[in-house]
């Protein structure tokens, strides 16, 4: 299955994607509000990759960003109802976040029987809120120290998006 917006393809993972994906995920400026450190070895990306898009676990739906024929970043439900993406620094304020999450968030609420899609965002994170805020998500709490990332604690700002009516 496949999904096309204007300028994106978001599809399911092949092999072959993990070398992107490790660009993506031993950037320090990518990660710098991910759940975790960059990644330090092409290992690291593959452990993360096999679990991110081949694990078969129910509550995860995840896919690949495509630009130009590029992978540029990864999409999905990760944890049932809850929502997230990552894109390649590249691509940051090409309007390729807000593309992919609608179409995204499209095809969740048709796919899934859930009232909402749910986001952690670290509160730092003044891109990907203001994206979410655009997409209608509205902040419903807030936690300290939810992530203990390379030795310092980090927050959470916790958002939902409910199903249209």
């Amino acid at each position: 299955m496949e999904i096309r917006t204007a300028r994106l393809l978001l599809r399911r993972a092949v092999p072959t994607d993990v070398r992107a994906f490790h660009t993506i995920m031993s950037s320090p400026a990518a990660m710098r509000y991910w759940a975790t450190l960059p990644h330090e070895s092409m290992a690291v990306t593959e452990t993360w990759f096999e679990q991110q898009f081949f694990s078969g676990d129910p509550v995860r739906d995840e896919w690949v960003i495509e630009h130009d024929g590029r992978v540029v970043g990864n999409i999905g439900i990760w944890n049932m109802p809850e929502f997230g993406f990552i894109l390649h620094p590249d691509v940051w304020g090409r309007g390729i976040g807000s593309e992919a999450a609608r179409a995204f968030i499209d095809y969740a609420f048709a796919t899934y029987a859930i009232d909402a899609i749910t986001a952690d965002v670290d509160p730092r994170n003044e891109a990907s809120l203001n994206l979410l805020t655009k997409l209608g998500f509205t902040e419903t709490s807030r936690a300290e120290k939810t992530f203990l990332i390379g030795g310092i604690w980090y927050d959470s700002i916790y958002l939902s998006l409910p199903r249209p009516a």
